[in-house]
């Protein structure tokens, strides 16, 4: 005799408190890539600078897909008020007008970045230093996006809860550390500390809104862990590809 299989047991579990919950979010933090020795070396002040432009060269390929993942949560997303505040975000990177003040937009921003550390603007947007394991984390971040609902995507963004602190350590001690950089490359930091808060009270609304039962507040943290995976793996990619005795001619 051939029994049918029991139906999936529904999940009984309360969901968290609010407040609970965004704890939960928040404690992520351990796992960001401000920990990642690379960082670590970094705002320090420990790095050779064609370390500096090695990471400045393959983070210049995430800050050119973000605004492509963020398009991707556009064409997901069926509320009109919801798209219109997520538009601001690719705005945001991708610049308006003239591209000049604050206009420029965060992937201009990071460009000027590129050069004042000394890196051509060709081979910044050539791509040509982006390692493969770069490459493979933000487009797997990319395809995430493209492939899951809004509210998802949304709430992967919500590493952003820990970018302030990452941007104001830079500000902080890059001048000192790294004088050869030219001052006014540094204005990407400084702009994304008030859009990364208010991105954050978004992303945190949607997160709310959303994870309704425990079922999904756990499915929230796991996405928030693989955003994390994707920012961790790419430091990884280039701590490796720009080792201390990496030969002159191979470096940027």
């Amino acid at each position: 005799m051939v029994f049918d299989a029991a139906p999936p047991a529904a999940d009984e579990r309360a969901p968290w408190a609010w407040t609970e919950f965004e704890a939960r979010l928040r404690a992520r933090e351990s796992r960001y890539h401000i920990h990642h020795p690379f960082n670590g070396r970094l705002n320090r002040g420990e790095l050779a600078p064609f370390q500096v432009r090695g990471w400045v060269a393959n983070r210049f390929y995430y800050q050119v897909r973000i605004p492509q993942k963020d398009a991707a949560v556009l064409a997901h997303c069926p509320d009109r008020e919801e798209r219109r505040r997520w538009l601001e975000r690719i705005l945001d990177h991708d610049g308006r007008g003239d591209y000049e003040g604050s206009n420029a937009g965060g992937i201009e921003a990071w460009s000027r970045l590129g050069e004042a550390t000394g890196l051509a603007r060709e081979d910044l947007w050539s791509h040509r230093h982006v390692q493969p394991g770069v490459r493979f984390a933000v487009d797997a971040y990319v395809n995430f996006a493209a492939q899951s609902p809004w509210e998802e995507a949304a709430i992967s963004s919500l590493t952003e809860m820990f970018a302030p602190r990452i941007h104001a350590d830079r500000l902080a001690g890059w001048p000192s550390l790294y004088p050869w950089i030219q001052p006014e490359g540094l204005g990407y930091f400084r702009s994304r500390i008030p859009l990364a808060t208010r991105d954050v009270e978004h992303g945190l609304e949607v997160a709310r809104r959303w994870c309704s039962t425990r079922a999904r507040q756990e499915r929230a943290l796991e996405i928030l862990d693989f955003k994390l995976d994707v920012l961790w793996c790419m430091l990884d990619a280039i701590e490796r590809a720009y080792p201390d005795d990496l030969p002159e001619e191979r470096r940027p």
